[in-house]
């Protein structure tokens, strides 16, 4: 039930070359008391190896308890505790339509009844709440998006595939990333992911992304797809929304019901892509305008057809929404739009979505 990237994403870990770089700092035994023997000596196991077992080891201790399964009538997806109050969030295309669903925690298998608070599909992010709270089900640490760096350790925890309770293990790939979600998921375009290497599969989605310090950097949402191979999976490119994206929409959810501030730069339109005389996208033209909204005051009408936001250019609404992803409510921009076979541009102050 995850989304593909185009969905354009699926995704594939990676890690072993960590060991084996450690395993090349190893050296041998003393050629000579080796020939005084006349055995060979068996090669010393760096002492970081360990270390860092054990911290692996350490990490999903503490923190695997606090991911959840969380089952829809037909699909299958992770979450995360998110506080001692029984609220869990995880990714709006995990929850679809639904609003009641089973959570499993990592310590039991008898499922728990949960219900959904509100579902954000524009981040992708939505909030259940366990209709009774178990007893020693602990809250996830959250960290500081700010802190994450490309290079740094990380693992994913979630149910890929069904299989509860799974951790594989990578490195952060890039960061801010903008991502659009298609197929199966909600449809959103998530600005400043975090790409990781970790393998992340169909039920890793809500999940955690965790560092070795034990907090939640981010929710594991998407896995990359090759369209050249057929939309299958990309290996070790995966997509996690931030961790202060996630407690920004999940601090709102928990304390209003709703998302009150989301955030993220908006028209004020509805739209569809339209094609030129060869069938390639070649613009969004505008269905609708919201009253009073920014598009609207900008004197935007029905029937224009956008071609630029800003100097990126428009062909799809999939580019618009990229155009916007890295904007602010409040800020200006220029919309460049085709009116009557003519070129306008105005500066449109965005609204919010």
């Amino acid at each position: 039930m995850d989304a593909s990237l185009s969905r354009a994403l699926r995704k594939v870990g990676a890690a072993a070359a960590l060991v084996c770089c450690l395993a090349a700092g190893c050296t041998a035994a003393d050629p000579q008391a080796q020939q005084n023997t006349g055995t060979t000596a068996p090669a010393a196991v760096p002492m970081d190896a360990n270390g860092l077992q054990s911290d692996y080891q350490k990490v999903i201790k503490e923190v695997l308890p606090s991911v959840v399964q969380i089952e829809a009538s037909r699909e299958l997806g992770s979450g995360v505790v998110y506080d001692d109050k029984g609220h869990i969030v995880t990714n709006a295309h995990v929850v679809g339509s639904e609003k009641t669903f089973r959570v499993t925690t990592a310590n039991s298998e008898q499922p728990l009844t949960a219900r959904l608070v509100y579902s954000y599909p524009g981040q992708d992010l939505a909030v259940v709440k366990l209709d009774k709270m178990p007893a020693g089900l602990k809250p996830a640490e959250l960290g500081d998006s700010r802190k994450v760096e490309v290079g740094q350790i990380v693992l994913a925890m979630g149910s890929p595939l069904g299989l509860s309770s799974s951790v594989t293990e990578g490195i952060v790939s890039a960061t801010g990333r903008t991502v659009s979600e298609a197929g199966g998921g909600s449809g959103a375009t998530i600005p400043n992911m975090v790409q990781t290497s970790a393998a992340i599969n169909p039920g890793n989605s809500g999940g955690a992304l965790v560092n070795l310090a034990g907090q939640v950097i981010g929710i594991p949402t998407l896995g990359a797809a090759d369209p050249d191979l057929g939309n299958s999976s990309a290996p070790g490119i995966g997509f996690a929304i931030p961790a202060s994206m996630v407690k920004t929409i999940a601090d709102q959810i928990v304390d209003h019901g709703k998302v009150v501030d989301s955030g993220r730069a908006a028209l004020d339109i509805t739209a569809r892509t339209v094609v030129d005389e060869r069938y390639q996208p070649a613009g969004v033209a505008v269905v609708s305008v919201k009253s009073g909204g920014a598009a609207d005051k900008a004197g935007i009408r029905p029937g224009d057809t956008i071609t630029k936001v800003g100097d990126q250019p428009i062909t799809t609404i999939t580019s618009l929404a990229v155009a916007l992803a890295a904007d602010k409510p409040g800020q200006k921009t220029t919309v460049t739009y085709q009116r009557a076979g003519s070129e306008r541009t105005a500066e449109v102050t965005l609204g919010q979505q």
